[in-house]
């Protein structure tokens, strides 16, 4: 893509003086010929829902879950399989609908931004990526009948927009219970509602509820020896689905969206390992302009809290804490 720089000089070169770019200004170009570079101009700024801006980098995705996400192979293959599929899609019967669960730190955030930003030019920060957290947006259960209708008006407005707009619903552990469940119409297998067509959209829930169920099989796995990349989607999907739908604090209690099988994958999120807060630490080292110091980062993760107590295998805070921990240490 163009530096504004660039864009600039191909203006002048033109011999066109532009005010200012809007969506009508065009007209007040000289010239068929600096239309054409008013309307290209006018695309390269302003961010539109076609492939210039929103374009699946299927071999960009690969890479970030190869090389950025750490000790979740699990996730990491379900996410790649699950969005090429459906990115690659011509013609989807439904929106992809991912609940992503494991305690904090462990990533579902940070898979999150990562499918954004090779969906969308502007990654996070696009108009089409629509992120709502529980606590910020939906805080009063006496205003829950409120949310339920500015929830659907959000969503139906945003895809008659862009048909590509992901939503994500974060803390949905903190959900109000009913609350998700107003937009089940726009993830079920429908041609289109009131000609609204949500068959290309992407939803994703995350959540910390169903974390203990996904440790559990994790310890286990442990205490038999068995190595923790033997662990299967199959080894905790089902039971992942069925604590969520029963907990009453899940944000999916006896929710529609798991009844009628809504949700394409619930993706869990293993508790990270002492070489996997190493590997976090090293990276964040990069990402803020040091050069990675292996003795600092392990000074770093040996302070951080683990268990079993007597073994310290699983870390507590995952990932989450490592920025401002490195702080410290630095």
């Amino acid at each position: 893509m163009k530096t504004w720089e660039t864009v600039m000089h191909l203006l002048l070169v033109c011999g066109v003086i532009v005010e200012a770019i809007e969506p009508v200004s065009t007209s007040l170009l000289v010239g068929t010929g600096a239309a054409v570079l008013g309307r290209k101009l006018y695309r390269y700024m302003y961010e539109s829902c076609d492939e210039n801006w929103v374009n699946f980098n299927a071999t960009g995705l690969k890479y970030d879950l190869d090389t950025k996400l750490f000790g979740q192979h699990v996730a990491a293959q379900v996410i790649l399989k699950a969005v090429t599929g459906f990115m690659t899609n011509q013609n989807p019967k439904k929106p992809l609908v991912l609940s992503l669960h494991g305690w904090t730190g462990t990533g579902k955030n940070f898979v999150s931004q990562l499918i954004a930003e090779n969906i969308y030019e502007k990654g996070m920060k696009s108009s089409f990526v629509h992120l709502f957290t529980a606590t910020a947006h939906f805080p009063h259960q006496s205003h829950i009948n409120t949310y339920k209708t500015q929830l659907q008006d959000w969503i139906r407005g945003n895809v008659s927009i862009c048909a590509r707009s992901m939503f994500i619903f974060d803390e949905m552990d903190k959900m109000h219970p009913g609350l998700i469940d107003s937009i089940k119409p726009f993830l079920d297998f429908y041609d289109n509602l009131n000609g609204v067509s949500y068959r290309q959209a992407i939803f994703i829930f995350l959540s910390n509820a169903g974390g203990e169920n996904i440790v559990q099989v994790a310890l286990d796995f442990w205490k038999k020896g068995n190595e923790r990349e033997e662990i299967k989607l199959k080894d905790l999907e089902m039971a992942l689905s069925l604590s969520v739908f029963n907990n009453k604090n899940s944000g999916f209690w006896h929710t529609c969206l798991i009844d009628k099988n809504l949700v394409d994958f619930f993706v869990p999120f293993l508790p990270l390992e002492y070489k996997h807060v190493v590997h976090c630490g090293l990276a964040e080292m990069v990402s803020k302009g040091h050069k990675a110091d292996a003795d600092v980062v392990h000074m770093m993760a040996q302070d951080l809290n683990y268990f079993p107590k007597e073994e310290r295998v699983f870390s507590m805070q995952g990932c989450k804490v490592i920025s401002s921990r490195l702080d410290f240490y630095l």
